[in-house]
């Protein structure tokens, strides 16, 4: 008698969720129960590519929904629709979606209409303000309440979910799929071949640079590029690396502030194992990114967080990451207290506890618990 594995609906649009997927899916092809089946959306093009090529991940199917300057509106109904025709075709024993990208907003409202078993990996994180960071807030809010099953990364978003009335027996503490990422990751991650990397001198201390937030565009941008540039005046055996966003409005910014700067090295994103390796390899790491402020805990790097809150409070309980917003004389102090006293001193005590957000098992038991309401089905 043969037997036929389930189907699991692993839907990724970005190279985050590529990145914080991959681990499940490759957790789902060792299953004995269950198969992946991957959707990729296209939000992302190349930088999708290029995180599920590192994992050796390809999709099953591209719904190629990306174009130039593309809305909010065209993207969340262009994914809604294809997403919805897919499933209609799948018929998949479960969907998974993956943090707070309008992909995951838009899928998961996708299998809702199709009351199919959803699951939302990296569920209950809040900020408190649905406008920041924006949309992913509202995003992350509308795929938790379309979701019947929720895989939160820590206890804080455990308790959150459950405040809000999800039933907390369908409520995992899973850790984030992002530490099984980079611990698989870190085991490949040797060295770099990157160019802009590489014209680091080896003697120089390092700072790294991400923005790319919707709230980060125009004037913020520019404040921070003026704070980086300000740093970089105070502290001579300092480089900064940017790898920019494609978005014209972040590259624009950065171009026109730090364009002409010796030190500075503008590049474009950084394939995932450079990105592993430059966030190593950093004295200091400035960023409106929610993903690096998970990595950054494992790394131990003193991180700036260049927003006005986060939805990830452990970070900043552990001690390795610091609200700084946009105003550059709060940057500059912070950055100046790291570089001055050096990475110990900016940790604290806390910094020597586990990590907040797991020990790589994130994946295990998300799949684990797949396996097992496919046994009792």
């Amino acid at each position: 008698m043969s037997f036929s594995k389930r189907t699991v609906c692993c839907i990724i649009g970005t190279r985050p969720e590529a990145i914080k997927m991959a681990p499940v899916i490759l957790r789902l092809r060792r299953s004995n129960l269950l198969s992946p089946f991957v959707l990729a959306t296209g939000q992302h093009t190349e930088m999708l590519s290029q995180a599920l090529d590192f994992f050796g991940i390809t999709p099953d199917k591209d719904l190629a929904v990306m174009r130039e300057n593309q809305s909010l509106d065209y993207l969340t109904s262009s994914v809604l629709e294809k997403v919805g025709h897919v499933l209609d075709e799948l018929r998949p024993f479960f969907v998974l979606v993956h943090g707070d990208t309008t992909t995951t907003m838009a899928a998961s409202l996708a299998a809702f209409y199709r009351r199919a078993r959803l699951g939302h990996v990296e569920a209950g994180l809040r900020s408190g303000n649905n406008f920041l960071p924006f949309p992913e807030e509202l995003n992350r809010i509308i795929a938790d309440k379309a979701a019947g099953w929720w895989f939160p990364p820590t206890e804080g978003a455990t308790r959150n979910l459950i405040t809000e009335g999800c039933d907390p027996s369908r409520v995992i503490l899973t850790g984030n799929t992002v530490i099984d990422a980079l611990l698989l990751a870190s085991e490949k991650v040797i060295d770099t071949k990157n160019r802009s990397l590489r014209s680091v001198p080896e003697s120089a201390r390092m700072m790294l640079l991400t923005a790319h937030r919707r709230e980060s565009w125009g004037e913020p941008l520019m404040a921070i590029c003026a704070a980086v540039r300000t740093i970089l005046s105070e502290f001579p055996d300092l480089w900064t690396v940017v790898p920019m966003h494609r978005n014209p409005k972040v590259r624009e910014s950065f171009k026109e502030i730090l364009g002409n700067e010796e030190r500075v090295i503008l590049c474009d994103a950084l394939d995932y194992p450079d990105f592993i390796w430059a966030m190593k390899r950093s004295d200091i790491i400035l960023t409106d990114s929610g993903g690096i402020q998970e990595e950054t805990t494992v790394l131990k790097r003193p991180t700036l967080v260049l927003r006005e809150v986060t939805e990830r409070p452990e970070a900043l309980e552990f001690g390795t990451s610091r609200l700084v917003g946009t105003a550059p004389e709060r940057i500059i102090e912070t950055a100046r207290e790291v570089l001055e006293k050096g990475i110990q001193g900016f940790l604290g005590e806390r910094s020597e506890q586990d990590p907040p957000f797991g020990k790589g098992r994130a994946s295990e038991i998300i799949v684990g618990t797949i396996e097992d309401l496919s046994r009792k089905d």
